[in-house]
């Protein structure tokens, strides 16, 4: 990792230094602003929040009808990707990419996440923003704090016991890890209920509520409890290897800005330095759900979607022009370095 952040800096220079006098985002901004891309596609959610609420509908109307029957279970991997188009929605709703009402936003973001999946769109939103202010930002980014997983050799000298182990083993197990996310954001939902205040905590709260008790008494009102426990194990673990691999080629392995100096990146090396892209075409954008343009949307938060693809030329050519370093890989290339960066980071405790 040294070898290739001195490699960075050797070919271009600006990189890792202070940048030059004035805003290298600027112009940028004016450019996309100028061309519509910031404009609202009200449209366009509009289609997609109704085709995937029909799908869902579909989905579950297909539980009930086959009913206790093992055939249901191969409805589980369907309703685990229809449940991350769910999370995607509830993602763009956060950012206010569907419309600028708030309220509309929050509105949405409650059906898609509270409701639909069990996941406190409060909670997320909080920790969400605060990954977009510090991107890799070891003090600052919840988004690699040290936890299940570490992101750091000095967060992995600190293990001791089970996480030592775990921190040893973290690239091998990261994708078997994903498969508990599903569960762990409902937990994670429910013991954010405290930090609420009482009315958001009360609206969220209920929300929650009933979705585990619809899905409850979905699962087992159509079928025996071991059909629906398995259903529920195989729906939740798809759902959450289907974010797992959503979310893990943005940000792993690549710059992490030192904590312990002042900040010399403004806001384009920030986000540029710190995110991956993943190539390919409409398949691509559909799995990941427009999170391959990692580098468009963290400079432009608010930007729809649909547009992401179109702004990429321009981010491109600007970084060009100020000689920043433009990270984009295909979809298992961006695995590998992602895991390739966690098991560099566990080595001082294999050695």
């Amino acid at each position: 990792m040294i070898q290739a952040a001195a490699a960075t800096v050797e070919r271009f220079p600006g990189a890792a230094g202070k940048p030059p006098a004035g805003s290298e985002f600027a112009p940028l901004l004016r450019t996309v602003r100028g061309q519509g891309l910031l404009d609202r596609r009200t449209g366009w959610y509009t289609l997609g929040i109704a085709v995937n609420a029909l799908a869902l509908g579909a989905a579950v109307t297909a539980v009930v009808l086959l009913g206790d029957s093992w055939w249901t279970l191969l409805l589980a991997p369907l309703l685990a990707v229809l449940s991350a188009r769910t999370a995607f929605i509830g993602h763009d709703a956060g950012h206010a990419q569907i419309t600028a009402n708030r309220s509309l936003s929050r509105a949405i973001g409650l059906v898609h996440g509270n409701l639909l999946l069990g996941m406190s769109y409060a909670w997320w939103n909080d920790k969400h923003n605060r990954h977009h202010a510090n991107p890799n930002h070891i003090d600052k980014d919840p988004d690699v704090a040290a936890d299940v997983l570490v992101f750091t050799s000095d967060q992995a000298r600190a293990r001791a016991g089970f996480r030592r182990w775990l921190t040893r083993n973290q690239a091998w197990l990261f994708f078997p890890l994903t498969l508990l996310e599903g569960l762990a954001l409902k937990v994670y939902g429910f013991r954010d209920l405290r930090r609420q205040p009482p009315r958001e905590r009360a609206v969220e709260g209920l929300l929650l509520l009933a979705h585990v008790t619809g899905y409850a008494t979905l699962l087992l009102t159509t079928m025996s409890p071991g059909k629906a426990v398995a259903f529920a194990a195989l729906h939740q673990a798809l759902f959450g290897l289907h974010l797992g691999l959503a979310f893990a080629p943005n940000h792993k392995g690549m710059d992490m800005p030192d904590p312990d100096a002042d900040d010399r990146w403004g806001h384009l090396r920030r986000q540029v330095l710190t995110s991956r892209n993943i190539r390919g075409g409409p398949v691509t954008d559909w799995f990941l759900g427009g999170l391959n343009y990692q580098i468009e949307h963290h400079l432009f938060p608010s930007m729809p979607r649909p547009h992401l693809r179109l702004a990429q030329p321009l981010v491109r050519a600007h970084c060009r022009d100020l000689g920043i370093p433009y990270t984009e890989t295909g979809l298992v290339d961006s695995y590998r370095q992602a895991l390739r960066h966690m098991h560099e980071v566990g080595e001082p405790l294999r050695a």
